[in-house]
């Protein structure tokens, strides 16, 4: 078989190639997309750490309340936040919900209307398939390369990585939820002269919202689980006392930190989850 090894296809040579020509052609692009995104994730961060702890928490709460309609999930809420803030993870967390905010922002406005298009045309969705199942088998840890070759280290690289593993979450959810509104629905629709864009928002969007907000739950919950892996090339967050804790086999340290991620995500799930 050494024949085999011999004839190597240089993959490697060629991807490394094709992010020295990004670099080189398109680097005043991603220096600029850096900026921005750096000087939006900094205006959130403000938002988030300027007022008190106990404002934003109460803040949270009256979300809850108002998408949920349930005190007890809003106490579960409260708890798991003032659990945080007992433990002195505060500013990290605010950290990690500003990743997770933007994450969210950019996966659904890119993930909701391409699987409005794939629920459509099939053809296009049975296309895209495999790319969205490379997507989320490479390891995480692949896509930090190339983003410090094009972005640097900061929380710039982290997001667009959490961007790229999360992606395939709103996209599968959306097509699904929208390919499976009963034929019966659109027919109606189109018996009474609406438009395709009528029965895209009065019919098949209203069908298909449970499956859409589980899109979004999604997102937020893998964008959380992406704050380790972000920590790796330098976004601040939970991940960093995680990536210490490792680094220093700091077991209390590991498992302190660990309970707020887990704290954190019982909140923003308990927050968001949408009851069929």
């Amino acid at each position: 078989m050494d024949w085999l090894e011999e004839s190597k296809i240089p993959v490697g040579k060629w991807i490394a190639n094709g992010f020295d020509w990004l670099t080189d052609t398109f680097g005043g692009l991603f220096d600029a997309i850096d900026d921005f995104l750096s000087e939006g994730i900094d205006a959130f961060l403000w938002l988030l750490q300027a007022p008190p702890a106990l404002i934003i928490i109460a803040l949270f709460a009256a979300l809850t309340y108002y998408l949920q309609r349930s005190f007890g999930r809003v106490a579960l809420v409260i708890t798991c936040f003032l659990y945080v803030l007992n433990q002195g993870y505060w500013e990290e967390t605010t950290e990690s919900l500003t990743l997770i905010f933007f994450a969210v922002i950019f996966c659904m406005g890119v993930g909701v209307p391409i699987g409005i298009y794939a629920a459509h045309r099939p053809k296009f969705f049975k296309a895209i398939l495999p790319v969205l199942d490379m997507m989320q088998t490479i390891p995480t840890f692949v896509y930090l390369i190339p983003m410090i070759v094009l972005f640097g280290i900061g929380m710039v690289p982290g997001l667009v990585a959490t961007f790229i593993f999360v992606l395939p979450a709103p996209i599968r959810l959306t097509q699904l939820g929208v390919s499976q509104v009963p034929r019966a629905l659109t027919e109606a629709g189109e018996a009474f002269g609406a438009t395709r864009m009528q029965i895209l928002w009065k019919v098949e969007l209203p069908s298909a919202f449970p499956q859409i907000m589980t899109g979004l739950n999604q997102t937020i919950m893998l964008s959380l689980s992406m704050v380790v892996i972000a920590a790796l090339v330098g976004a601040d967050g939970l991940g960093v006392p995680v990536v210490r804790a490792l680094n220093t086999v700091n077991a209390s340290l590991g498992f302190e930190s660990g309970l707020v991620i887990v704290a954190v995500a019982i909140a923003l799930d308990r927050m968001l989850r949408v009851e069929r």
